[in-house]
């Protein structure tokens, strides 16, 4: 059994290469891709070799964490039937070449533990479960204050403001890019230089910036919290006093976790939580070299998925 998958053969170099799979086992699945979409932040840093060090990490491999597909097999200890559409959080099955994270596939063998079952409805829209996830993790732990202020306007940073909008919140979204302002629902959207505010409580950056904390810490109330929920390539740092005369927190939102992506997809399924119109791109996978340049060249592409089902 083999596959057509997005191979990263080195930074920059990218490919659709056929790949044999391992064998799935009794607990295993065999999941035909139908959509996967392109990470702008690991799938980036992966991209362009600046991924910092991280277990598994090498090339070849293949990217992806963000697939939705049809179960077409699956073994007696899966515990999903035949025809199930589910959301796939990447595969790890192409021999000696990596899957981090493997999900950019047009097929995948993975355990049916991993994949989690998904509404017809959903289509194509279930690829953003993962960043969905992602934001809950980052506000959804216990005692978490909801974030005030959100930075970051792409799709994880409207994901957060709606989310914080559905659990009760009313926060501001910081932009400097005019283009990605438009589309808030329930919350503002201002350029930085607008805000003279300095009382934030909870600050949520998904910005990606590594010199970004000491702009942030300056906006904090005292005994603020800055939470950390994007990916950062390089060392994060911050001048002390103004921390220190602020008793400032910083957390750390890492990878989401299964209790997360079954809180998002309840919230999604009940229609509190709206995914329309954060896909903003779409191409057929056999163009999948040039939909990764556009996914990170172009600043109007917030969300690009690639369509397996001609493959």
């Amino acid at each position: 059994m083999d596959t057509i998958a997005v191979v990263l053969q080195a930074p920059e170099r990218l490919s659709l290469s056929r790949i044999q799979l391992s064998l799935p086992g009794e607990a295993d699945v065999v999941v035909d891709i139908e959509w996967s979409g392109i990470s702008t932040g690991t799938e980036r840093l992966l991209y362009t070799g600046r991924m910092p060090p991280f277990p598994g990490l090498g090339y070849p491999l293949v990217p992806g964490y963000e697939s939705v597909g049809l179960v077409t097999a699956a073994g007696p200890a899966a515990g999903t039937v035949v025809g199930t559409r589910v959301f796939v959080p990447g595969a790890r099955c192409y021999g000696e070449i990596r899957g981090l994270f493997g999900g950019a596939s047009s097929r995948v063998v993975v355990p049916g533990a991993r994949v989690t079952p998904i509404g017809d409805a959903l289509g194509e829209q279930g690829v953003l479960l993962a960043l969905a996830a992602t934001a809950y993790h980052a506000v959804g732990a216990p005692g978490a204050t909801l974030p005030e202020l959100i930075i970051g306007h792409g799709v994880l940073g409207r994901l957060l403001a709606r989310l914080v909008v559905a659990l009760g919140g009313a926060p501001v979204v910081w932009e400097h890019n005019a283009e990605r302002a438009a589309g808030a629902a329930g919350y503002a959207v201002i350029d930085p230089a607008a805000d003279d505010r300095r009382d934030y409580r909870c600050i949520c950056d998904v910005s990606g910036d590594s010199g970004i904390l000491d702009a942030l810490i300056a906006r904090l109330a005292p005994g603020g919290e800055i939470v950390l929920a994007g990916f950062y390539s390089d060392r994060l740092s911050f001048a002390f006093p103004p921390a220190f005369m602020r008793e400032a927190r910083v957390r750390v939102a890492a990878e989401w976790r299964a209790p997360d992506l079954l809180a998002t997809t309840e919230l999604v399924e009940a229609g509190r939580l709206s995914l329309d119109g954060l896909i903003t791109h779409r191409r057929d996978a056999s163009q999948a070299e040039a939909a990764y340049r556009t996914a990170f060249g172009d600043p109007g592409c917030l969300k690009m998925v690639l369509d397996w089902r001609g493959i």
